[in-house]
């Protein structure tokens, strides 16, 4: 599983993914705030598959990455 989730994606995907949780849990929204579950865990996991579908990638690349890419 390569990362395709980074920096301040990553970041704004757990701030989002905490804040719905937190919502939901304390009924200010609906049972679908639980959706944040999942939108935490792919800040936490640097991963999205839909990125890999869409062929998206927020990750920088590492530099040995760069010069084997040549």
């Amino acid at each position: 599983m390569t990362s395709n989730v980074g920096g301040i994606d990553r970041v704004l995907r757990i701030v989002a993914g905490l804040v719905l949780i937190t919502l939901a849990a304390t009924g200010v929204i609906g049972a679908w705030g639980y959706v944040g579950v999942v939108v935490l865990a792919t800040g936490v996991f640097s991963f999205c598959g839909a990125y890999t579908l869409l062929g998206l990638n927020t990750c920088p690349m590492k530099p040995a990455e760069e010069e084997h890419a040549k």
